[in-house]
């Protein structure tokens, strides 16, 4: 099968696909964290409100904007072409190699190695790095003229994985490799358990809803209206509920943010290191395997990008919404969405190294 690459003809062309939200996203981001500390600031019931909406040690109001964010993504996905892209052993064999032991072992040793003084936002890190991509990569694939079908699969694969590898993955870098290491676990109060079930509930139940509405929404109407007429309209929900969740976040988080700026500073170092060096792995990887420009672009993105919203709601299931592992979540979508758009243009320069007809299968 041959991906028809789309070759936009120059950077300019790669801005004007953007919708003025998606466009902007790092100012709305932006704006989000300052109202966030404004409303955290002004209104000094706002924690205790927040923690009266509590079901188990999950904040209802957050859980209600995570799951709005995730759950127009995962509808977008084409469950069906599942076969095509794990017939393509190297691309996947690359994807999975990449996603579920470079990344996490990556990200392990870079939270170690720049925040040992840190435990808590160190473990953040690690979570960060656990959580992979199933969100905005799609977006940052379509811009970079990656190979849709194959970015859409591998979302899925890493999706239906995150829900029985998150928690094992997690006992693993948290508490068995830094034992075998001879540096400090994770407190006696972590719980597998409350990760495993954070885990169904923020990927498990946006999963099942999105893969039963295109199941639905296809037999009801058919493809072209689902993903022409459908889609478009529960799209931007996806972002509506992201920058809901980052006010509220940042209105907890406010005072740790103001008093503690450097600590911030600290946090984005390892996670500006890991976005770049996990990138350009993945470029390098698909082109000694011959990928082609577009699967190559796939693997570097979806290997590179993180589940910053499921990071986020494991992080407060288990260690609570004003903790430093939440703090830590939240700093990684202001360093991913810029790192990643900067990215795009480092992927469409780096055609000229492939050749035409590397995207062949």
């Amino acid at each position: 099968m041959t991906q028809q690459t789309q070759t936009p003809s120059n950077d300019a062309d790669v801005i004007a696909k953007l919708s003025t939200l998606d466009r902007y996203l790092a100012v709305w981001i932006g704006v989000a964290m300052a109202a966030g500390l404004i409303l955290g600031r002004t209104w000094q019931g706002l924690v205790d409100a927040l923690e009266s909406f509590t079901v188990g040690s999950i904040s209802v109001p957050i859980a209600i904007g995570l799951l709005v964010m995730m759950y127009p993504v995962l509808a977008k996905v084409r469950y069906d072409e599942t076969r095509r892209v794990t017939g393509d052993r190297r691309l996947l064999g690359a994807s999975l190699v990449l996603n579920w032991l470079v990344g996490p072992a990556l990200m392990f040793a870079l939270a170690w190695l720049l925040l040992p003084d840190l435990p808590e936002y160190r473990t953040g890190l690690i979570i960060v790095g656990l959580a992979r991509c199933i969100a905005m990569v799609m977006i940052w694939n379509d811009l970079a003229c990656g190979d849709r079908e194959a970015a859409a699969v591998l979302v899925a694969i890493n999706s239906v994985f995150q829900v029985f590898a998150f928690a094992a993955l997690g006992w693993f870098y948290l508490q068995t490799l830094p034992g075998w290491l001879g540096l400090s676990t994770t407190s006696a109060e972590f719980s597998i358990g409350a990760i495993t079930a954070s885990v169904l509930v923020f990927l498990g139940i946006p999963l099942l809803a999105g893969f039963l509405t295109r199941v639905v929404g296809e037999r009801t109407k058919g493809r072209d209206w689902y993903e022409e007429t459908f889609l478009p309209r529960i799209s931007p929900w996806a972002l509506y509920g992201l920058l809901f969740t980052i006010v509220l976040l940042f209105a907890l988080q406010g005072d740790a943010i103001t008093s503690n700026p450097f600590d911030v500073v600290r946090i984005a170092l390892p996670l500006l290191l890991y976005f770049s060096i996990t990138f350009v792995v993945g470029m390098f990887v698909g082109h000694a395997l011959r990928l082609g420009y577009a699967k190559t672009a796939t693997l570097a993105f979806t290997a590179a990008g993180n589940n910053f919203e499921l990071a986020i709601a494991v992080a407060i299931g288990t260690f609570g919404a004003t903790s430093g592992q939440a703090l830590a979540g939240v700093v990684g979508p202001l360093i991913e969405v810029p790192v990643l758009v900067g990215l795009i243009y480092v992927a469409l320069w780096s055609r000229r190294f492939f050749t035409p007809t590397g995207d062949q299968t």
